[in-house]
């Protein structure tokens, strides 16, 4: 077992910077409907509060969505999400000036609205697929682009999901959407199996057992398994108590290669990987 990858090294506001993996991303949703009801931002406030606390405890960037993402999930009109998203980067970026800032989104205009107010990652659920401007999109801001694995959209994608080889099949899709985003000009990827869009429990644990398999890629592999369905499935859990779960979850998925955690906890994340790193 390595103890974290190779260093991650991407151009964000025109000079390089390095990250030492296994690094956080803690989660700030701005959305009235999000799965797990204590990490939605109820204000702007809220948003720096939140966010003060994930730095203080880590975090290495801040990822701010605006449409939940949920199964079952309806799709957030665009000046919806502007709305949502775009006055908390701003916020973000003018208190915390040093804090690396995501935008969750799909949607390429939503993109580049939020790196004009101060984000510096694009992340995006469908790869590209929903929006076929994004990939361009993405290359002319000049910044790093974290795609993800998902099988359908957020509406249907759990209604009975299948694959002949779960893991063959997103690490297929995967290579295939890197080639993409490096046709269109961007330099800095990682790349987000997507854990619980458009799987079952056992899809997501045949995902999880094998992730080291997508380290053929050549890069940082992100997992996003916090208080996610297939710990309450597994627990008989809630989000609301899936905390240990998830430490667990992210525990497995340190030691099998991921190089970024996605989550709604950051300190105790920061735990797991301290003491994944003390133990060698």
């Amino acid at each position: 077992m390595e103890n974290g990858g190779e260093d991650i090294v991407w151009c964000l506001r025109g000079r390089l910077v390095r990250f030492a993996p296994p690094v956080v991303m803690g989660v700030l949703n701005v959305t009235p409907d999000s799965f797990y009801g204590a990490s939605r931002q109820a204000s702007v406030d809220e948003a720096l509060r939140t966010a003060d606390a994930m730095l203080t405890a880590g975090a290495a960037f801040l990822d701010v969505g605006g449409a939940s993402t949920r199964p079952g999930a309806m799709e957030v009109p665009l000046e919806e999400e502007l709305k949502r998203t775009i006055p908390v980067v701003e916020a973000l970026h003018q208190r915390f000036s040093d804090a690396w800032i995501s935008i969750d989104t799909w949607r390429a205009t939503v993109a580049r609205e939020a790196v004009m107010a101060g984000a510096s990652v694009v992340n995006d659920i469908s790869a590209g697929r929903l929006d076929d401007t994004m990939l361009t999109a993405v290359a002319g801001l000049g910044v790093p682009y974290i795609l993800m694995h998902m099988q359908g959209v957020p509406r249907t994608m759990q209604e009975a999901p299948e694959y002949e080889d779960v893991v063959a099949e997103i690490l297929k899709f995967l290579s295939s959407r890197v080639l993409a985003a490096r046709s269109a000009g961007i330099a800095d990827i990682a790349v987000d199996p997507g854990f619980g869009f458009g799987k079952t429990t056992k899809h997501n644990f045949s995902l999880l057992k094998e992730l080291r398999v997508l380290k053929q890629l050549g890069l940082p592999v992100l997992a996003g398994l916090s208080r996610k369905r297939m710990i309450n499935q597994v627990l008989g859990t809630a989000p609301a108590n899936a905390l240990n779960g998830t430490t667990v979850l992210n525990t497995l998925a340190l030691a099998n290669g991921a190089d970024m955690l996605r989550v709604h906890d950051v300190a105790p994340a920061m735990e797991a990987v301290k003491l994944f790193k003390a133990y060698g």
